[in-house]
């Protein structure tokens, strides 16, 4: 849903409609904080539905608890997403990088201490995450509220945000299905594995070829993410050409990264687990997680070109 701020933010910013960009944002942030409270309400019961749907009760436990603890970030998130775009299409990504950074430092010791010596465990790690989401809002409100260089499109709040939800749910709709779908399909999987023979082993498995495929992901979503908003500036300015040639670089880049990504971890798949566990039974599936991630790294392809699209 966020894309498509920065499909509409980035044309009105391309045009020069630098009003429109800040009106844009605050209701993009309205309408994602209205999805959230509607998706917490599955979070909050989590258990009840994993359990209904016939998993483990002992994992369906952890992952309740562990899921009641990140319903916070949905509404940071909902938050972060639409103030990201609002940057990423001013071209303002270097405030952005040190956020990031920042936020890293302090969450990497916070983890730490709320896993290992708070007692919390995967709760510790639930609510590191949410607290590290937060502070990465509140920095950069802080940026975009005081900085001189989102003075032209800083707007106060006003009844005028609402104007525009109906268009950009109109935009959102297909565009969140498509997503959707193509994500449920991973969290199908993973579902699915709890029924196995060995439910501890396999979920094991997943969560590393999950997490394998969301660490490479990262790389072709920041690409997709610059050209898009490159094509969206270029065609609110007039410049089609422009936009064309920005697409035909990032194609190239694309099958570059993917190659070296995938040659990477294709190199590595016999010792590629170890980074994740010390049990022979998890690393050995290191050509499965590998197998994973190479598929992913097609469908990482297909993201980019969608993001192009819109």
């Amino acid at each position: 849903m966020d894309w498509q701020v920065q499909t509409l933010c980035g044309q009105a910013y391309g045009a020069q409609q630098y009003q429109k960009v800040g009106r844009q944002t605050y209701g993009a942030m309205f309408s994602l904080v209205l999805v959230a409270s509607l998706v917490s309400l599955v979070w909050i019961n989590m258990e009840n539905v994993l359990i209904l749907i016939g998993q483990d009760p002992i994992i369906a436990h952890e992952a309740g608890r562990f899921t009641l603890w990140t319903v916070p970030t949905l509404f940071a998130y909902a938050i972060f997403q639409p103030l990201s775009r609002y940057l990423q299409i001013q071209s303002l990504t270097i405030p952005m990088l040190l956020n990031s950074v920042v936020t890293l430092l302090l969450h990497i010791p916070l983890c730490w201490f709320l896993v290992f010596k708070s007692g919390l465990e995967n709760v510790g790690g639930a609510l590191a995450i949410s607290i590290s989401k937060w502070l990465n809002v509140i920095f950069l409100l802080l940026y975009v509220k005081y900085s001189s260089a989102c003075a032209k499109t800083r707007v106060p709040v006003s009844m005028e945000m609402f104007h525009g939800i109906g268009e950009f749910f109109r935009f959102v709709i297909p565009s969140a299905v498509m997503i959707c779908l193509q994500r449920w399909a991973y969290e199908i999987v993973a579902l699915l594995s709890v029924l196995l023979s060995n439910p501890q082993l396999e979920t094991s498995v997943l969560s590393v070829c999950l997490t394998t495929t969301s660490t490479f992901y990262s790389i072709p979503y920041g690409i997709g993410a610059a050209v898009s908003t490159r094509v969206s500036n270029e065609l609110g300015a007039g410049r089609p050409q422009a936009a064309r040639i920005a697409v035909y670089t990032v194609m190239i880049l694309a099958i570059i990264e993917v190659l070296i990504a995938s040659g990477t971890l294709f190199g590595t798949r016999d010792i590629f687990g170890y980074s994740f566990s010390n049990q022979k039974e998890v690393v050995g599936y290191g050509v499965f997680a590998y197998a994973v991630a190479l598929v992913f790294k097609i469908n990482c392809i297909n993201i980019m070109f969608g993001n192009i699209k819109k």
